[in-house]
């Protein structure tokens, strides 16, 4: 990476958050000059690709800019600054990004001060960034998944450059807290408790691009969360790869289930939901908790991903059918009201039709709320991609058919169990088809439709559930 000189240096024991805030007021001092070249303000658009792990990088990378001046406009064309914050789980994510780049590549020809910066999983790809530095030589700044925090300073350096800067880290142990973010919710909030996978998937690049397991210390959430309640969130969404491996790799190690029993303490927080759950390392005491809590959602996100232990093995998922099958039943005993939803990959190199049977099984004995399915596709880098045995298109596809209509007949069975009863829902903003209704979500995370207004968005409402449509209720509130 080119070396650059700033305007100062910041003192080289200074803590890592003020470090960045320092380069954030030199990149403000820069926008300054810059607009005033202009005689307008400067914009900036962030574009999200992939999960709620990045949708919560986004939230940060906001933060970042609005402190350094830029205001947020939602599109790329109008901006001065556009992000590309991007995901590699599918090749085709990858496609995506390079189409809408030429697109802005032709806006910045007539553009020429605006900047382009690339971040997000996709980056942590060397063959992508070579690509990027052959054929999108017009992109100002390549960072990756590790060094987000070091955006304020990549800005920076950006702004003092007319050559593209990359700053790819292969891993890091490091976290860095207290930089600013710019919620998407001014009443709810994801809030990341871990980083990075060790599972290791055969099918998946998530441990390549996002390193290996790190964890938060208990006591920085603890304090992101209250700060969060203080500024009006009733719901947090705790983010992880895995949850359920939390705190194993902390100087003082703490489970999951612990680190829930502090956060139900905090006062005002009204719920907790938290994803994903990998079922090989959900515990007895987790079950516990969810059970004995009052701030837990009733909702819980187990991947199955196949129903066959054969390709669950081939996986590498760690665990059974029966296995998966028992746990489902330990935790329904525990929850018995509990909202289950799951993945599942269709296609997996070497199923066979009984494999396929199998996953149907376990759909018809678990009976999901709802369920998020996928049809394999290779993934470079990956040990499944180089299997030999692929299915072919047209047998996925068939299955994956009739896997979509077992999932939705299901679905809309469960779903309609609430029909009659009322519920508390939180209100998150006025329907998109109807300006005299609002939209809010049940603590099992079904949506629910009723009259309502502007004013009560984010506040809990109790809502008699009038009729189930399928996937949503439209009710009346109590």
């Amino acid at each position: 990476m080119e070396e650059f000189t700033y305007m100062q240096e910041p003192p080289s024991q200074m803590p890592e958050s003020k470090r960045q805030y320092f380069f954030m007021e030199q990149a403000k001092d820069k926008l300054a000059e810059k607009e005033k070249e202009l005689g307008r303000k400067l914009t900036f658009c962030v574009v999200t690709f992939g999960c709620q792990m990045n949708a919560r990088d986004s939230e940060k990378l906001e933060g970042i800019l609005e402190k350094i001046g830029y205001q947020k406009t939602e599109k790329e064309e109008d901006a001065d600054f556009v992000i590309y914050n991007t995901c590699t789980v599918r090749e085709n994510a990858n496609q995506r990004v390079y189409g809408r780049l030429g697109y802005l590549g032709s806006i910045k020809k007539k553009k020429k001060h605006m900047m382009i910066a690339l971040c997000g999983c996709m980056m942590q790809e060397p063959h992508v960034v070579e690509k990027l530095k052959k054929s999108y030589r017009f992109v100002d700044l390549i960072f990756g998944t590790h060094n987000i925090f070091k955006f304020g300073e990549l800005v920076c350096q950006a702004m003092d450059s007319d050559r593209m800067i990359i700053d790819i880290w292969e891993d890091t142990t490091k976290i860095v807290e207290n930089l600013p973010i710019d919620r998407k919710y001014s009443f709810k909030s994801g809030v990341n408790i871990m980083f990075g996978c060790n599972n290791f998937c055969s099918y998946c690049i998530v441990p390549y691009v996002r390193g290996r397991e790190r964890s938060r210390n208990p006591e920085d959430i603890i304090a992101e969360i209250k700060n969060l309640v203080l500024d009006g969130v009733v719901e947090v969404m705790l983010l992880g790869q895995n949850v359920n491996s939390y705190g194993k790799n902390l100087e003082n190690p703490i489970t999951f289930a612990k680190l829930l029993r502090r956060i139900e303490e905090i006062e005002g927080l009204k719920r907790i939901r938290f994803m994903t759950s990998h079922p090989k390392d959900l515990s007895e005491e987790l079950i516990e908790v969810m059970a004995s809590s009052k701030k837990i959602c009733n909702h819980l996100h187990l991947p199955l991903q196949s129903g066959s232990s054969r390709i669950l093995k081939e996986m590498n998922r760690r665990y059974t059918k029966e296995g998966y099958l028992e746990l489902v039943e330990r935790i329904r005993k525990a929850v018995p009201d509990i909202s289950l939803t799951t993945d599942i990959i269709v296609g997996f190199p070497g199923e066979t039709e009984e494999d396929f049977k199998e996953t149907l099984d376990v759909i018809s004995k678990v009976r999901y709320d709802s369920a998020f399915t996928f049809i394999y596709s290779k993934r470079t880098g990956t040990p499944a991609a180089v299997k030999e045995d692929q299915v072919p298109e047209d047998v996925i596809k068939e299955r994956f058919d009739r896997l979509l209509l077992e999932v939705q007949d299901i679905s809309r069975e469960m779903s309609g169990r609430y029909e009659g009863t009322v519920q508390e829902v939180l209100v998150e903003g006025i329907n998109e088809q109807d300006g005299t209704l609002v939209s809010g979500r049940m603590t099992n995370n079904l949506l629910v439709h009723f009259p309502g207004d502007a004013s009560m968005i984010g506040s809990l409402c109790k809502v008699h559930l009038d009729v189930c449509k399928g996937f949503y209720y439209m009710g009346t509130r109590i």
